[in-house]
């Protein structure tokens, strides 16, 4: 077994490229559950770009295994000794985690639970973003480009992911607002774009006109749009996420929207909340994520890379 002091040797290398800073600096800890999941990676560089500008030193405790809950545990045991001033956590697991999380408030540490809500305990405060409200948002986008008529594709997501089921809802509820829309097929694509290439083609083999495409995810409406260009098809694709290569196609007019699901600016959030608790300043327990559609007219600065980006204030970035 991996000893943990290599763990966390290997966790922490990755702030490197920031620079460590100096010791009389106050401490964010970031967990994040995986190094290469896209929105754990937003949510970190997100957290990193608020603390640093508050003159907050950063340290970044991620998985080497991905989603390993025993190794978290581990890198926030050692964390823990070393009493950040405060944590923002991204749990690989929203039970398993809740006892170290508990150990760290017991401590006086403030945590501000990210993205993936806790399924038990006390934090600081949540930070998330409405899947429900996001897709019902993008589902509008699409059936209105469509002139209110016609027929659509879901490309659903894992069955059992809470993302996924929301995300459905959501869909489900702005098709009841638009009664000539009708639904050919719901079926899971697992968030990714090989599996959505295929199924998007055999949907594309079944059903001779396909007006619009509600992906689950970016990487489905990708995989969606691969199809319809092996088959000379055309569709109106939404997807959600607002990635990087979505909204290049979307300026490019190849695809249509994307709900923009932002881990870079819930890993912003978090930070400036938690940077708000140890100055003991008044901060709200949970904080949603405003819904965006991210279409032609808002597409640009979705261009730029996270590393480039600025954070937006808690009041910019928030509903309510």
């Amino acid at each position: 077994m991996r000893r943990l002091g290599a763990v966390l040797a290997a966790a922490l290398a990755l702030t490197m490229p920031h620079g460590i800073a100096h010791a009389q600096q106050q401490t964010l800890a970031v967990f994040t559950k995986s190094q290469g999941n896209p929105v754990a990676r937003a949510i970190r560089i997100g957290a990193e770009t608020a603390a640093r500008a508050e003159k907050f030193a950063v340290l970044s405790f991620v998985p080497t295994s991905a989603e390993s809950v025993a190794e978290q545990t581990s890198l926030a045991e050692e964390a823990l000794r070393a009493k950040p001033a405060a944590v923002v956590f991204n749990p690989a697991d929203v039970k398993a985690l809740v006892p170290i999380v508990a150990k760290f408030i017991a401590a006086g540490v403030p945590v501000v639970n990210v993205n993936d809500r806790l399924a038990g305990g006390t934090v600081t405060a949540y930070v998330g973003s409405d899947d429900q409200a996001i897709a019902r948002a993008t589902a509008r986008v699409l059936f209105k480009a469509m002139g209110g008529k016609g027929t659509v594709v879901i490309l659903e997501g894992p069955p059992k992911a809470a993302s996924s089921q929301a995300r459905v809802r959501g869909f489900n509820e702005a098709l009841k607002e638009f009664g000539e829309v009708k639904v050919l097929a719901s079926q899971t694509a697992n968030y990714a774009r090989k599996p959505a290439a295929t199924l998007m083609g055999n949907l594309i083999r079944k059903f001779p006109q396909i007006d619009g495409v509600l992906a689950g995810n970016d990487p489905m409406a990708l995989g969606a749009l691969d199809a319809l260009a092996a088959a000379k098809r055309k569709a109106l694709v939404v997807g959600i996420n607002a990635s990087r290569e979505a909204a290049g196609l979307i300026k490019a007019g190849t695809m249509l929207a994307s709900g923009d699901y932002n881990g870079f600016v819930e890993g912003c959030v978090a930070a400036q909340l938690a940077i708000r608790a140890v100055r003991k300043q008044t901060l709200p327990k949970q904080a949603i994520l405003r819904t965006i559609v991210v279409d032609k007219s808002n597409a640009a600065p979705y261009e730029s890379s996270l590393e480039s980006r600025t954070c937006p204030s808690v009041e910019q970035a928030v509903d309510g």
